[in-house]
């Protein structure tokens, strides 16, 4: 049963990723007050503006409910961010000086799976900037990719627009098949020369690439063969990502992420038609996290 001061209690959930951090702001009695928009959040790129864009998303969240940048001190934080699969990220965002009432961490897929199932059983895919997978069935939990750009995320914006970067190039120095991509990216990049998108994308961060996955789906759809095959090639890895989560048998499978709905036609048909819609995003499936860990500390704490 939940008593009055756990009814009035305000919860802010954080779900960060490679391209943008969300925040929405909850109380159980009155439902969502705000929400807020950050920049970039994956601490594997970057742990100051990860940091940044928390607290940017926060305020906003914060102003969007009407409410004082101060109350922040009386919000209790679930995050849930790419990258802290990864240990040492873990405990350097644990170690962080937050401004919360208080805070619980855990990784984006954890948070993603429990929104998308509204808490209950599930598996989860995000397609976004990177790409991973999740499961969580009768308290165990198994996960599947999300290694990071360019060493893995297959599948992912970024990977997307990587292998179409690298199949433009080819072709501008004649070295490979001819692609629509090609005459796309140098409008894109308002340049006649291969060498001169190369000096542009040079030492850029894995959104960069993923702002040109939509590209390559476009020409994928109009029937571009090398965006085809390119397309092809992820979308056959989130289908074996998908088949694996399926081995412990969840309820529910979802996909979330920007391009969880352009990438679903291009799945395994049967992957695909098991497919079902989220019932939460993933920044309210931080808020549940977070009265979760509330209510067991409370509970731990009563015993």
């Amino acid at each position: 049963m939940v008593d009055g001061a756990s009814q009035k209690q305000l919860f802010i959930g954080i779900d960060g990723g490679g391209t943008k951090c969300r925040a929405t702001i909850y109380c159980a009695e009155r439902g969502i007050l705000g929400t807020g928009l950050g920049g970039p959040a994956n601490p594997l790129h970057g742990l100051e503006r990860t940091l940044e864009s928390i607290m940017v998303s926060t305020q906003q969240a914060l102003r969007d409910a009407g409410l004082s940048l101060q109350t922040v001190h009386t919000l209790v934080a679930g995050l849930g961010l790419a990258g802290v699969n990864l240990p040492t990220l873990y405990e350097q965002i644990s170690e962080w000086q937050h401004p919360f009432k208080k805070m619980y961490l855990t990784t984006d897929l954890h948070t993603a799976c429990i929104g998308a199932h509204e808490g209950e059983d599930g598996a989860v895919i995000i397609t976004g900037t990177g790409s991973c997978g999740f499961a969580c069935v009768n308290g165990e939990s198994v996960n599947y990719g999300g290694h990071g750009f360019a060493q893995g995320d297959k599948g992912s914006g970024a990977w997307l627009g990587l292998e179409a970067l690298k199949a433009v190039l080819l072709d501008l120095d004649g070295l490979g098949p001819h692609t629509q991509l090609s005459a796309l990216f140098k409008l894109h990049f308002n340049t006649d020369s291969g060498m001169g998108i190369a000096e542009q994308m040079a030492g850029q961060p894995s959104s960069s690439y993923a702002k040109l996955a939509r590209m390559v789906l476009d020409a994928a759809d109009k029937g571009d063969h090398v965006a085809n095959a390119i397309v092809k090639d992820g979308a056959h890895y989130i289908s074996m990502m998908a088949k694996r989560l399926l081995e412990v048998n969840p309820p529910r499978l979802s996909m979330i992420g920007g391009l969880a709905q352009p990438l679903q036609k291009w799945l395994d048909v049967d992957v695909a038609k098991k497919v079902q819609h989220p019932k939460q995003p993933p920044e309210l499936g931080a808020v549940y996290f977070a009265q979760q860990s509330l209510a067991n500390e409370q509970q731990k704490v009563a015993n």
